[in-house]
């Protein structure tokens, strides 16, 4: 790997990875998910959330970047995007004794386990109106300095960007499943409970925000 290589690598990296450590409705996911599931529903959820964003990739290469950048398609993906997290939350608020218990309690469904979670990081994704601003603008511009080095630019970009996804997100997975060793069943509702409110409080923002990009 050339300098040039090196360079997309480690500076997608470390946009990647300021970007993951911003709070958002992965990190929220990723907390709620690995309480129900365990250590591995961390990288689970970067690997849907990988998914997703290869799509997308291909999308911003196609040219829908400039498109996808427009206030009103912007608007409508926060609206959308912004009911699904209400949902999700308002679910997680519901059930949180009832799936927390079961999961401390129960071997949990093995094919369920991995299913769960790679959707939760698609959906979570998809969700947030500020990802997909993210690749129309800062992700655009990659892309086009990746496509310079080719086939191989845009793999060092895009390893070096899912690379800081993956190291936070299974820090934090590694971090609340210890927890589960010590912290009490009651404790863990509470903070199911605590980032079901976090997401819905999240689609309500997005909501309140894209309506008036759509006025």
């Amino acid at each position: 790997m050339n300098t040039s290589l090196l360079f997309l690598f480690g500076t997608a990296f470390v946009v990647g990875f300021s970007g993951a450590l911003a709070p958002g409705p992965v990190l929220t996911a990723t907390v709620g998910e690995t309480i129900r599931r365990g250590f591995w529903a961390g990288p689970l959820i970067v690997l849907g959330h990988a998914l997703l964003e290869i799509v997308l990739l291909v999308a911003v290469i196609a040219g829908l970047g400039l498109w996808l950048a427009r206030p009103v398609v912007q608007g409508a993906l926060g609206v959308s995007g912004g009911l699904l997290l209400a949902i999700l939350g308002l679910r997680m608020l519901v059930m949180a004794r009832m799936e927390v218990m079961e999961a401390l309690g129960t071997a949990p469904d093995r094919r369920a386990a991995v299913r769960g979670p790679v959707l939760t990081g698609m959906l979570t994704s998809l969700a947030n109106p500020y990802w997909t601003l993210w690749w129309a603008t800062v992700g655009l511009n990659y892309v086009a300095l990746a496509l310079k080095r080719g086939v191989v630019g845009l793999g060092a970009f895009y390893a070096g960007h899912i690379l800081a996804d993956l190291v936070w997100y299974s820090f934090v997975a590694a971090a609340v499943a210890s927890g589960r060793r010590i912290l009490s069943p009651r404790i863990y509702v509470a903070l199911f409970m605590l980032c079901g409110a976090a997401l819905a409080c999240l689609g309500g923002y997005f909501l309140g925000t894209s309506i008036v990009k759509l006025k």
